[in-house]
């Protein structure tokens, strides 16, 4: 099983009790983030409740960072549950990717962009 487990120290931004943030090593924007459970959790499902508790505090702190070397027009949250869903890694990760005006033609609909046409409404 791939994990993150083995990420090295010098990448870690930030990290709590629970949660590590690292940048996204294919990042889709400029700034893009994530934020890895300590323990291995195969995802956001699996993490106990103190955990998911503190991964709100944790994509603050994300976001201030983000916003410290960038200027995002908007953010996109995402974890991907399940093969189906497009989970590679299963150890949980959220990713924060930063959303600039332009960077889309037309960015209506954001997630929902994960099913081939079902994004535009």
């Amino acid at each position: 099983m791939k994990d993150f487990t083995n990420i090295s120290q010098d990448r870690v931004l930030y990290k709590n009790d629970f949660f590590f943030i690292i940048k996204d090593g294919f990042p889709v924007t400029e700034g893009h983030l994530l934020i890895i459970s300590n323990e291995i959790r195969k995802d956001y499902f699996d993490l106990t409740k103190e955990e998911r508790m503190s991964l709100n505090e944790v994509i603050e702190v994300a976001k201030g960072i983000i916003e410290i070397e960038f200027k995002p027009n908007g953010y996109n949250i995402g974890m991907n549950c399940g093969e189906a869903a497009g989970q590679t890694v299963f150890h949980f990760h959220c990713h924060l990717i930063p959303r600039y005006n332009g960077d889309m033609e037309n960015p209506r609909g954001g997630v929902r962009h994960c099913v081939n046409g079902k994004g535009y409404y």
